[in-house]
């Protein structure tokens, strides 16, 4: 019978695994339900890939605040908004030179900013209480709204859906249901596997958050912007990781905070919200320059994250 390390090691694993299996389901039955009704790709990438790919950040940080500690959602959501800009988009930009679209560099963008220039500015007095939960649900409400009307702007006319669109398929939303349930299996597993190990080697809840818990959640947006970069579908890539990074921040912390207060150390303030704010703004000046992010840049984002990685030990 495994105890102490070998479980933790095991719990691990299968929760990383349950993970990427929950959210593999979730974004193909999620996406093609999308795509039926006639949302583009870029659309598609930034609203349901990207609120399905959230789903494994939401899990994990609910019931890591619920049973653990507020630390860990909070440092659940900030590693893995770093991981998403510095690894994600990386390994993306290495495989296939990505192309930023109109939609997405000025419409979905400065979301991403502000909701990170937010999440600083809530959080410098040292707390993100119930209030400021629901000034991040309040302004992920707009943002949501915003999105249902452009997307009824930008959706596909059915005469160029391939077979003229379709119904909704039953195989689908049970891709969806199914992903739910191992996301809910997964996120449980990766808190007990990943928190208990490290904690047993003595580090805290924000660093096991910042690292195990904030790379096993980032694996559904890697899977999917790899995958798109490698299927030439950069609209799915960029819009995948921009999305996410606003639902991890107004939905994640949103709804933790509603649940039970999340104090901000001042350590964090001082190292891991500027690294967050550092990461957003050069993803954005890159974006900026030229609309694409170049092998070049992929290496200068992968160097950023392993140096960041690197600080983040005692």
């Amino acid at each position: 019978m495994l105890s102490g390390t070998g479980l933790f090691l095991l719990l691990l694993v299968g929760g990383v695994v349950a993970l990427y299996v929950g959210a593999e389901l979730l974004v193909a039955g999620a996406g093609r339900l999308a795509l039926g009704v006639g949302l583009r790709a870029a659309t598609v990438g930034v609203t349901v890939i990207a609120f399905a790919t959230t789903a494994p950040e939401l899990f994990v940080a609910t019931i890591g605040a619920l049973d653990v500690s507020s630390d860990i959602g909070l440092g659940t959501v900030l590693g893995s908004n770093i991981a998403n800009v510095g690894l994600v988009l990386g390994l993306a930009a290495l495989v296939r030179p990505l192309t930023i679209s109109e939609t997405v560099m000025y419409r979905h963008v400065p979301f991403m900013v502000f909701a990170a220039a937010l999440l600083v500015v809530l959080g410098l007095d040292g707390t993100i209480g119930q209030l400021e939960g629901v000034i991040f649900l309040l302004v992920l409400a707009g943002f949501t709204a915003y999105l249902v009307y452009a997307a009824t702007v930008d959706s596909v006319p059915a005469a160029e859906l391939p077979d003229g669109g379709r119904d909704i398929d039953v195989r689908d939303v049970s891709f969806v249901l199914g992903g739910l349930i191992a996301l809910v299996l997964g996120s449980r597993w990766l808190i007990a596997g990943g928190s208990g190990l490290l904690f047993e080697l003595g580090f805290s809840e924000l660093f096991v958050g910042l690292t195990v818990l904030a790379l096993g959640t980032s694996l559904p947006e890697l899977a999917a912007s790899v995958v798109g970069a490698i299927r030439g579908e950069t609209g799915f890539a960029i819009g995948n990781v921009v999305g996410s990074n606003i639902y991890n921040v107004l939905a994640v912390l949103g709804i933790v905070a509603v649940i039970t207060p999340i104090s901000v150390s001042p350590s964090t303030l001082r190292f891991e919200l500027p690294a967050l704010v550092v990461f957003t703004v050069v993803l954005v000046a890159m974006m900026g320059h030229g609309r694409r992010l170049s092998r070049l840049d992929g290496a200068a984002l992968l160097v950023g994250y392993a140096v960041f990685i690197y600080l983040l030990f005692p």
